[in-house]
């Protein structure tokens, strides 16, 4: 078979925006509810959006109305990790790669901080040897 004999059909919406789904609306009001669960009880969600039923063009629209915030964070790890405070402070838009650049998982997680950045207690002790070795050598 051919590829020329492979269908192919433009989803529209009602607004006939082509590519939108109508499923990424809906999140926006999920992130106002974890919003105010974060700031009530100061418990963190996430939202994976890889699990979504969501096309490219529902991703660049949420993108778009999240908007960019005033940190940006990339770790790198086996792959890169972009953490991305959205123009809604609280609301985290996170991507990992593998090492080929490719994306692995997207999520948008409503936290504080979010737990990828916090430095794990045994990393801060290393940091406190180091700086105890440093003194030392003075």
């Amino acid at each position: 078979m051919s590829l020329d004999a492979i269908p192919i059909h433009v989803i529209n919406t009602p607004s006939g925006e082509p590519g939108l789904t109508g499923n990424a609306p809906p999140l926006l009001r999920e992130l106002l509810e974890q919003v105010r669960r974060l700031l009530a009880t100061g418990e963190p969600s996430a939202i994976d959006l890889s699990a979504l039923p969501l096309t490219p063009a529902d991703l660049d629209w949420l993108h778009e109305k999240l908007g960019a915030g005033e940190i940006s964070v990339t770790l790198q790890a086996n792959g890169e990790s972009t953490l991305n405070e959205t123009g809604c402070p609280g609301v985290w838009w996170v991507t990992h790669y593998n090492e080929q650049g490719a994306v692995t998982s997207q999520f948008i997680e409503v936290t504080f901080v979010p737990e990828l950045v916090k430095a794990h207690p045994q990393d801060v002790a290393i940091g406190q040897e180091t700086l105890e070795l440093m003194i030392s050598d003075l």
